[in-house]
């Protein structure tokens, strides 16, 4: 692995452009964007010093610029840096350095200033929960959003970015609104949420299904629908007596994991919204189905810090060191603090505050995501079944298969269809039970059980 030259950064203010082509570097009062194969300095940017006018009316002293918060839009054509504390957000476009636009906060203050999905609206939330401000660069104006819960949790997008869910605070009471988009985020849907004190929420992959769950002092987690309907709720027993921590969907949205601060993760299963699995935390690391790997001892020393070392594989069983947690102090520290999955949701990695020195990775089986759309008995065979799920393949299952002892028995099979581009949506049988029909939208194909010779 090569290392690049050691560049400033203020704020951890550093990230990739969306393309990977730029980096994006904040600095005090500047922004810096260099290019990625050569850490050339493509761009130089001094933020404008002058707060926003009501800021200037509302502050007797006179603040430090700083930048905040700096991003890329999705599409790496701009980018913006925010000074929270003088309420302002400036907004640059990466091939025209003549282009300029600046956000002014008023008396509400600004907390955060993010992007949307499409990279054509900027989202600033205020101090004290006011209000979140939609501003599009498309158009210039505002839609105003009153009363969000949180700033940085409260909230979420679905995958296409169609919809925006926002959790909110009216009349003492817990809601969630869901604000289109793309006709100018205008309210779709406002519904009253199930949670007294809701502390996040996390929308599934597929977007049919929402996750909301309770502050620290109550373990409860409950799944809504997009219309509102309490789905299903989880809670365990006993009562853990503190709440959640970190909630994750698999990327299948298939299952749910919920960890608390007992060290407990607990693997819910979309289906039965039941709790099919419970990872704990555990000193001990049987020997079975486990690796256990330790960075070397005093290896920075030993290299100079100019080399590189495997990790040292240990025996096991073998122990870890938990730190134990006091719970009846404030600020306890323990519980799951980080739950992320890979690409293809094979592994889970998992972080426990009670052992900050260590990963934990679990191989997650894969489920089968594919939603079947047809299943169809042969007409004919009194034990033959053929199954579409809308992907370039059929399933088969027969009770009539001739075993090595001369026995039926049961075959399950996943047979491809030959083809570039052909997805099975429907199947439908010939009336002697000896062939298939295969439909795509558009298009169709035969299939037929090849006979052996005699």
């Amino acid at each position: 692995m090569d290392f690049t030259e050691i560049y400033k950064q203020s704020g951890s203010l550093v990230s990739f452009s969306p393309g990977g082509h730029f980096i994006l570097t904040a600095i005090e009062d500047r922004l810096v964007i260099r290019r990625t194969d050569s850490c050339q300095i493509a761009r130089t940017v001094l933020i404008d010093a002058s707060p926003s006018p009501t800021n200037s009316f509302l502050q007797k002293t006179t603040v430090k610029t700083r930048i905040s918060h700096a991003s890329w839009s999705s599409d790496s054509e701009y980018f913006l840096a925010a000074c929270a504390p003088k309420g302002a957000v400036h907004v640059y476009k990466l091939q025209d350095e003549r282009w300029y636009a600046r956000i002014d906060a008023g008396a509400e203050g600004l907390v955060k200033a993010e992007w949307s999905p499409d990279g054509r609206y900027i989202l600033c939330f205020s101090e004290w929960g006011l209000r979140v401000t939609i501003w599009s660069l498309i158009d210039g104006r505002a839609t105003y959003i009153q009363f969000p819960l949180h700033p940085d949790k409260g909230y979420t997008f679905r995958a296409d970015g169609r919809y925006f869910l926002l959790a909110e605070r009216h009349k003492s009471k817990d809601t969630l609104g869901i604000y289109d988009a793309h006709e100018s985020y205008q309210l779709a849907r406002h519904f009253p949420l199930p949670t007294s004190s809701l502390a996040s929420l996390t929308l599934s992959p597929n977007g049919h299904h929402l996750a909301v769950w309770e502050g620290a002092l109550e373990y409860k987690i409950y799944i809504l629908s997009l219309i509102g309907d309490v789905v299903a709720s989880f809670s365990p027993e006993p009562d853990p007596g503190l709440g959640i921590r970190t909630v994750s969907w698999h990327p299948s949205g298939s299952f749910l994991l919920v960890g608390g601060w007992d060290d407990k993760i607990h693997i819910l299963s979309t289906a039965s919204w039941s709790c099919v699995h419970t990872l704990e935390l555990s000193s001990r690391i049987p020997a079975e189905w486990y690796n256990l790997w330790r960075e070397p001892e005093e290896w920075l020393t030993a290299t100079e810090g100019r080399g590189f070392l495997s990790y040292e594989r240990l025996q096991t069983p073998s122990t870890i060191t938990l730190t134990k947690s006091d719970h009846t102090r404030p600020h306890p520290k323990g519980g799951v603090i980080q739950l992320d999955w890979n690409r293809t949701g094979r592994l889970l990695l998992a972080r426990f505050e009670t052992t900050p020195t260590a990963v934990h990775i679990f191989d997650f089986p894969l489920p089968n995501a594919t939603f079947i759309r047809h299943a169809r008995w042969n007409p004919e065979r009194k034990g033959s079944l053929a199954v579409c799920c809308g992907s370039p393949s059929l399933y088969t299952w027969s009770d009539e298969w001739i075993g090595e002892n001369g026995t039926e028995e049961e075959i399950a099979e996943c047979v491809g269809v030959p083809a570039q581009k052909f997805d099975t949506h429907d199947i439908r049988w010939a009336s002697d039970g000896k062939g298939l029909l295969l439909l795509d939208k558009d298009t169709f194909c035969c299939a037929f059980e090849v006979e052996d010779d005699l």
